[in-house]
């Protein structure tokens, strides 16, 4: 199934946390807490200002982001969890740096 979301909404895929504290304690699943960093599936065309011009969406598929941690609703689309928010809900995209990329 393809779904695009409507007007300024956006499809997430959440980006799981890692299950290992720094010190390697392995943190069982009932004490995790959901992550807040998610990475765009689909994004909607934009919202309308008040003359009718389309404004774009500041993000795009396959960006990284970080939302609050109550944001959006849960759906599942072909068997997968996804959250659908607006972009006002997006805190900001996370960019790689240049040491992250060489560990890469």
């Amino acid at each position: 199934m393809h779904f695009k979301p409507l007007h300024d909404r956006v499809l997430v895929r959440r980006i799981e946390a890692e299950e290992k504290t720094a010190g390697g304690i392995i943190i069982p699943d009932t004490a995790k807490e959901k992550p807040m960093e998610g990475e765009v599936v689909a994004v909607g065309p934009g919202t309308r200002d008040e003359n009718g011009k389309l404004i774009e969406l500041g993000v795009q598929p396959g960006q990284r982001i970080l939302f609050g941690k109550w944001s959006g609703t849960e759906v599942r689309i072909d068997g997968e969890d996804l959250l659908i928010m607006k972009e006002s809900d997006i805190l900001g995209i996370v960019e790689a740096t240049a040491e992250l990329k060489k560990a890469a």
